[in-house]
């Protein structure tokens, strides 16, 4: 079965906000199996537009990943970051994994 992706693309404006969600989201990624693989770190644009921060978070499976965002627990989490910047999120199946 293929894993799951969440990809992001982050501008933290609020970095106190942001914090608080990033010092609450590690129980709710763990009861869904996540790890993530990026999490900031250097980058490079090679083409296009990137925000100053990205993050990979794999799931075991893509319904995993779906279900991840689709929970109450994860949701109430995702709340203490809505004032904390712009984020972008797409939820993808991986490939021959």
């Amino acid at each position: 079965m293929p894993k799951g992706y969440w990809i992001g693309r982050i501008t933290v404006s609020h970095p106190d906000l942001y914090q608080r969600y990033v010092d609450s989201n590690g129980p709710v990624f763990a009861k869904f199996g996540a790890r993530f693989l990026v999490r900031s770190g250097r980058h490079e644009v090679a083409e296009g537009t990137a925000r100053p921060r990205n993050i990979v978070v794999e799931f075991p499976s893509y319904d995993a990943a779906l279900a991840c965002w689709r929970s109450d627990e994860y949701q109430r989490v995702r709340a203490l970051r809505l004032d904390a910047g712009e984020v972008d999120i797409v939820i993808v199946e991986g490939y021959g994994d």
